[in-house]
């Protein structure tokens, strides 16, 4: 919970339950668009059946470019999933789904996501609620708090839809049998042309480094805490510790690997130029990084593997900045 602590809002419990709530299958993300949806309109409260709807479409647009379930999942004919995937040409050509994918999700939503949204690894829950749900069936009733409307609503909330998708594109990718093992041996690497996440294997894009890891900086600048919002702020990706430095420290470190690479505002990121991190800044990358580690596969991974090669476990905790500081005190 360091992580909430940082910035006890709204915003943090949802960046929570998305980026480090526990990731089964991808019916959290359907949820999470669909919640956004209803509550960026300002309502109170909606229908169990109108939530399903747009929930039940993004299962069905993201199945048609990528698994929604670890690879060798055994998934019934009954499965949402399952359903979904038999319906999804005819969901398509309606715009909207078939009355049997629509009873399949009223009915194990409830049940199966919407009881689990708020949930983090090990136990608890995020500090605030977003949702409750009264009835069952076309009875139902999705009660939206006013917390969600917050986020919904927030100058971040943008951002926050972009950093939901990313999470999704990066889950999806961690599911495919092939690329998903390579992800979980290797993690992923950053193609600093394009500023996308690849898989080191086939560099092949996963999704964008920004929206992949800015929610785990609050949705803030690291350089100087000031949030960045979309659409008004032009972003960029700082070198925490300057490229040019290479010359100066271990040439082991790979200094344009994720854990030194940060958003931050473009203005900030052309004055500091090549000067190096001040303390703060520091402080900010080592807790971007260790809520990182609270994710799942496969960023945890990535950051994993650079703390290993320099003599760390690659537990997390403390790490960051004992790490950080050594890089420092190279300088």
């Amino acid at each position: 919970m360091e992580f909430f602590r940082t910035e006890p809002t709204a915003r943090s419990s949802w960046r929570l339950a998305v980026l480090m709530g526990l990731n089964a299958r991808t019916y959290k993300f359907a949820l999470g668009e669909a919640l956004l949806g209803a509550a960026a309109e300002g309502r109170t409260d909606i229908l169990l059946s109108e939530l399903a709807k747009p929930y039940a479409m993004s299962l069905v647009n993201h199945l048609a470019h990528a698994p929604q379930a670890p690879a060798g999942t055994v998934v019934r004919d009954s499965d949402p999933l399952a359903v979904a995937r038999r319906e999804a040409p005819e969901s398509i050509r309606l715009g909207a789904p078939t009355d049997e994918l629509l009873a399949v999700s009223m009915k194990s939503m409830p049940v199966m996501v919407m009881q689990k949204f708020h949930n983090l690894p090990g136990g608890g829950e995020v500090p605030h609620r977003f949702y409750e749900v009264t009835g069952a069936g076309r009875q139902g009733v999705v009660r939206l708090s006013d917390h969600l409307r917050e986020v919904a609503l927030a100058e971040q909330a943008a951002s926050l839809r972009e950093e939901l998708a990313a999470r999704w594109s990066i889950v999806e990718t961690s599911f495919a049998a092939e690329v998903g093992r390579s992800l979980i041996q290797e993690g992923v690497a950053v193609d600093l042309d394009t500023l996308r996440i690849v898989d080191k294997q086939r560099r092949r894009p996963v999704t964008g480094l920004t929206a992949s890891v800015i929610g785990f900086q609050h949705g803030r600048c690291v350089i100087c805490a000031e949030p960045l919002i979309p659409g008004t702020d032009e972003v960029a990706v700082d070198h925490v510790f300057p490229y040019s430095f290479k010359r100066l420290i271990d040439q082991a470190i790979d200094l344009d690997a994720i854990w030194n690479l940060a958003p931050a505002h473009a203005a900030c990121n052309l004055r500091k130029s090549n000067q190096p991190p001040d303390h703060g800044q520091l402080a900010r990358l080592a807790q971007r990084n260790e809520a990182i580690m609270q994710s799942p596969h496969p960023l945890k991974r990535t950051l994993q593997i650079t703390l290993q090669r320099h003599g760390f476990k690659g537990a997390g905790a403390g790490e960051w900045p004992r790490f950080i500081r050594q890089v420092r005190d190279l300088i």
